[in-house]
């Protein structure tokens, strides 16, 4: 549970090795040492940097579970794993990948991988997450989502299609939980300045790694349920929810 600072006592993130939920656990920690568990595939070659960077940061420890997003039947044990070190205060629902969108529509392994990894893989962790945190009475789940799921694009809508319905998924998983002590937190960065977009280019309102961990843990620290990173895609979202798709596909994006 977060102190009167907004410490917590052990955090897990699930993509040990993202830019962003690195970010996210870095910037929590600077409230005070934490311990941190990252879920991610032991065989990454990312984990030992994710490891030194939050170790660097003040971790009080850094431990690292097996964790393959796309391997449902292990979630369970995965979660049960991490809960055995303590209550969970805080859990970073954090990986995802982008890949290339023109593939995505046109190869069936490549959609059915997007989709697995963007919508079952955090749907699977959610429900076992939302159980675990409800036993415990407390704690926060962070879903990182994307405003690509807030109104689906011809430019990228395998990706947004999957993300919307994660999105989805989190939002009333808060609404199912709001009564146990556990709140659920959707984050919308829109486009961050991250090794996985650098081959996308520059998008409007794209934001730093930095903004994200702010923004998110401001958000938690205020018991919010849901946020856009950079505010202005809140007012941008609910425009697009009003353009007719005939207007929509002639839209520069």
């Amino acid at each position: 549970m977060l102190n009167a600072v907004g410490q917590a006592q052990h955090i897990l993130l699930l993509g040990g090795t993202s830019e962003i939920g690195v970010g996210i656990a870095r910037e929590l920690l600077s409230a005070g040492p934490a311990k941190i568990t990252l879920a991610a595939r032991k065989d990454s070659p990312r984990v030992a940097d994710s490891k030194r960077t939050l170790e660097n940061a003040g971790a009080s420890e850094v431990n690292v579970i097996d964790f393959d997003a796309t391997d449902y039947d292990s979630h369970p044990g995965v979660l049960d794993e991490a809960f055995a070190a303590g209550d969970v205060d805080i859990a970073v629902v954090a990986f995802g990948t982008l890949g290339d969108q023109e593939e995505l529509w046109q190869s069936h392994e490549a959609a059915v991988a997007s989709a697995q990894v963007n919508y079952t893989g955090p749907v699977s962790v959610g429900v076992a997450l939302g159980q675990k945190m409800r036993q415990q009475g407390h704690g926060t789940i962070v879903a990182l989502s994307s405003v690509a799921g807030m109104r689906v694009r011809r430019s990228n809508f395998v990706y947004g299609a999957a993300k919307a319905g994660m999105d989805g998924f989190y939002v009333n998983l808060g609404e199912a939980l709001r009564d146990s002590g556990v709140n659920v937190l959707v984050v919308r960065p829109g486009q961050v300045r991250t090794k996985m977009s650098a081959e996308a280019g520059e998008a409007p309102l794209t934001v730093n790694v930095d903004d994200v961990a702010k923004a998110t843990v401001e958000a938690i620290k205020g018991g919010k349920d849901n946020i856009f990173v950079h505010p202005l895609f809140r007012y941008v979202s609910l425009a697009f929810q009003f353009i007719p798709q005939a207007i929509f596909r002639r839209l520069p994006f």
